[in-house]
């Protein structure tokens, strides 16, 4: 007497199980979606949304599904074996939801990852953007410093430049000064050195004078004898 085998009555039937897994699985593509959109906000905000207890529940709620994924297609192998070990119908399908399960799972494990990642440069960049803050602060006040000091120093250099124009401008015209001094001073040579001639020519003349006038007045005394001698005579 052959007895047939089936499922035990705990046992779910294969529709149901397969019912299951395709639910199981639209579930884990709408969370790892919102998984790997989680942290970076709307294009208006700046800052990431990411935390770490919305990051880990995500987490624990994406790996409970694959956990619970995996265990009806288990239970969907066990059926088939029992029912029909030699329909291949069945194994195919059994085999593409074990394939969409492991490509959920890199998915999960691929994305996590990055966030991972995301998350621990962020920390980095805050705690570095912070340290930078303080140095940055530091280095603008010594900036401030080497500025008001460069400042200084060209407001001297102006200073100094002006006061070497100024003495400059003195020298020329001290040099102009001393060339004039020097023009007269030759001018005045010149008419020193002239001065004996006129006088030597002013005496000359003044002896031509005085020698005309004495022959002019002897001839005109005798001029004036000869006239009484003649008148009298």
């Amino acid at each position: 007497m052959a007895s047939s085998r089936g499922p035990s009555p705990t046992m779910k039937s294969w529709d149901e199980l397969r019912k299951q897994a395709r639910t199981l699985e639209n579930e884990l593509d709408v969370k790892l979606v919102a998984f790997s959109k989680m942290g970076f906000g709307n294009s208006m905000e700046s800052t990431p949304l990411l935390s770490d207890d919305s990051f880990n529940s995500a987490v624990s709620e994406i790996e409970q599904l694959l956990s619970k994924l995996g265990a009806v297609n288990d239970e969907m192998a066990e059926v088939s074996l029992m029912e029909n070990p030699q329909d291949s119908a069945r194994q195919h399908t059994i085999q593409r939801h074990r394939d969409i399960q492991q490509d959920f799972s890199k998915e999960f494990q691929r994305t996590r990852s990055n966030m991972q990642a995301r998350r621990e440069r962020e920390d980095l960049l805050r705690v570095y953007s912070r340290s930078n803050y303080k140095q940055t602060s530091g280095l603008n006040r010594r900036m401030d410093l080497y500025l008001k000091e460069s400042e200084h120093i060209r407001s001297s250099e102006r200073m100094i430049d002006e006061q070497i124009n100024i003495a400059m401008e003195t020298r020329d015209h001290l040099h102009g000064q001393r060339a004039a001094f020097k023009m007269i001073q030759t001018k005045m040579n010149d008419l020193t050195n002239r001065f004996p001639m006129i006088n030597s020519l002013v005496q000359r003349t003044t002896l031509r004078k005085r020698r005309d006038s004495i022959i002019l007045g002897s001839v005109i005394g005798i001029c004036t004898v000869l006239l009484l001698l003649y008148a009298f005579g």
